[in-house]
């Protein structure tokens, strides 16, 4: 039992230790596919005409498994965007505008991107690089903190497995709850309806201050956590599920600005 506990030990200190998936392929899906509920016609129309019918949700991963190709080699440090502990509103925000030299490229990425596309509707990659690249910005541990790789340097126990808290953030939570991507989109869509609306009004700004508040959350949380799985799924869900379906509504928002 020992042997096989250091064996996943080494495996997590020798994985690549800036950034593993945000949400996980199931996260990134639904995302995707709660973007695609609330497209307008028109958009749907043109994103289908792109990457096919449902495209953005069957390809809503591929800017993570483009990483094995060496046709993007810079497109990496584009996932996330990490941050002193610590910062003032100012500089947080000033950050949407003036990209830090360090912790990623995930603003700038996306801003390009989004350029773009505006410029040309039909360019293929840079849409799957939107849709996924979306998602990355919602994820709490893909703004977190630069001293500790946005958590992965901050190892645990996960139902008795080696985990870290930015993996937890990418797959724990949202496997915990045994839904497919489908299941998982047609329950927020039913669940946070009413905020939608709400979700939709709120600036660049106010959505990156929401997300940097809950980064500090998880952290403020792990530094006196018991080690009580089920408890931090009791408390985050709720929240991790929030995250997810704003993504999806943004990123709705945001094709259907360029297709709609």
């Amino acid at each position: 039992m020992r042997s096989i506990r250091l064996f996943f030990l080494l495996l997590l200190l020798l994985w690549p230790t800036q950034h593993l998936l945000a949400w996980g392929k199931t996260g990134h899906r639904v995302i995707a596919q709660v973007a695609y509920d609330n497209l307008t016609p028109r958009a749907r129309r043109q994103v289908d005409r792109i990457l096919g019918k449902h495209g953005i949700v069957y390809y809503s991963n591929w800017a993570d498994e483009i990483k094995s190709d060496t046709i993007y080699p810079d497109s990496y440090d584009w996932h996330y965007q990490d941050f002193d502990p610590g910062l003032s509103d100012s500089a947080l925000v000033a950050s949407l505008t003036h990209y830090p030299q360090e912790g990623g490229n995930l603003f700038r990425a996306m801003d390009s991107l989004v350029a773009l596309l505006h410029n040309d509707p039909s360019n293929a990659d840079a849409l799957r690089f939107v849709v996924h690249l979306m998602g990355d910005r919602f994820c709490p541990m893909h703004t977190a903190h630069l001293d500790d790789l946005g958590g992965n340097r901050v190892f645990l126990q996960w139902f008795k497995q080696p985990y870290n808290l930015h993996r937890i953030w990418d797959d724990g939570l949202i496997e915990a709850s045994r839904y497919s991507y489908s299941e998982y989109a047609e329950y927020l869509q039913d669940h946070f309806a009413d905020q939608a609306k709400a979700i939709r009004q709120m600036s660049d700004a106010d959505l990156l201050r929401h997300n940097y508040a809950l980064t500090n959350e998880i952290y403020d949380y792990y530094a006196d956590w018991d080690g009580n799985c089920w408890h931090y799924l009791y408390h985050f869900t709720p929240k991790m599920e929030w995250q997810l379906y704003a993504s999806g509504i943004r990123l709705a928002m945001l094709l259907n600005d360029i297709y709609g």
